[in-house]
């Protein structure tokens, strides 16, 4: 186990032959070439920034498949470009003992070793080594002479990455693929909902046209409450037009008469005189063969109905 104590933060080598660790605290962790591909490139361009979205391009002829993530720094003329995978890391850390919550920065054997003149040996089996300008792994007994890794010497540069435990989840294909289909939605719901709100407005414009024109009311409630007043209404006087042609149909001997036909509240009035008992039935026989509800009283020869409307 390498570890190397700072004011606050501790630091260790992780390869994946490493011997389990004991981390109760927040780590820093140097990765060994064995978690992470790296490359040196030289591009014309001037910038990380404007490396980064090249960088699986440059990969594709070697990567095995896999969920991969990025990083790049600049280093004199050249670029150092790193593919590597959150979830084989995080499977690594977690096989030795460390949890992802312990996790401070991530930095690369690259990066934190590439001015080292002699191998370095990381354990029993592996030591790491410059060639060409990367750092590099290879076994132990390949070394003629070699040193031990002794971490406390090592000051941590400031490219580092941080991990992310759910990245692995979902391919960034895939995520980039499903942005662009939720934006698609978004736009096209966007689309329809100012569409829709424009009918909607000039439907109120025509509508409000409407009721000034008529001199209708100003709220639909109040419309629909004068609708069923006027529709109550038109029912009662077609119902009035209706038993009065009945009434008037009537055929009455010469000793009676039609003395009323009138209309009080919601009530039809009529009323027959020279009405006896016998002649009664034969008025009233008329009313109930259309169906007409009634209430009738005969006083003095005068028959009085009273139809509801």
């Amino acid at each position: 186990m390498f570890l190397k104590f700072n004011q606050k933060i501790n630091t260790i080598f992780l390869d994946t032959d490493s011997k389990d660790f004991f981390i109760t605290e927040k780590v820093n962790v140097i990765l060994s070439p064995s978690l992470y591909w790296v490359k040196k490139v030289s591009l014309p361009v001037k910038y990380a920034r404007e490396v980064k979205p090249l960088i699986p391009s440059l990969f594709e002829d070697i990567l095995p498949e896999g969920n991969y993530n990025y990083f790049t720094y600049k280093k004199e003329d050249h670029f150092f470009i790193f593919a590597y995978e959150d979830k084989v890391i995080l499977d690594t850390l977690k096989e030795k003992g460390i949890a992802a919550q312990h996790v401070n920065n991530v930095y690369f054997a690259q990066s934190e070793f590439d001015s080292i003149s002699n191998p370095l040996k990381i354990n029993e089996d592996k030591s790491i080594y410059i060639k060409d300008d990367l750092v590099i792994l290879l076994p132990s007994a390949w070394m003629q002479t070699e040193e031990e890794l002794d971490i406390e010497t090592v000051s941590l540069s400031k490219y580092f990455i941080r991990l992310n435990q759910f990245g692995h989840i979902v391919e960034s294909k895939s995520l980039y693929t499903l942005m662009i289909i939720l934006a698609l939605i978004i736009s096209i719901v966007s689309v329809e909902y100012f569409i829709v709100n424009d009918k909607i407005t000039k439907t109120q414009s025509l509508r409000d046209e409407l009721f000034v024109r008529n001199n209708l009311k100003s709220t639909m409630i109040q419309n629909r409450s004068m609708l069923k007043e006027y529709s109550t209404l038109h029912k009662r006087q077609m119902l009035f037009r209706e038993y009065t042609s009945y009434i008037l149909s009537i055929s009455l001997t010469p000793k009676q008469s039609l003395s009323e036909l009138g209309l009080k509240g919601n009530k039809l009035l009529v009323s027959f005189t020279g009405v006896s008992k016998d002649s009664e039935a034969d008025i009233l026989k008329i009313l109930k063969s259309k169906g007409i509800k009634y209430t009738s009283n005969l006083k003095e020869n005068t028959l009085e109905i009273e139809i509801s409307l």
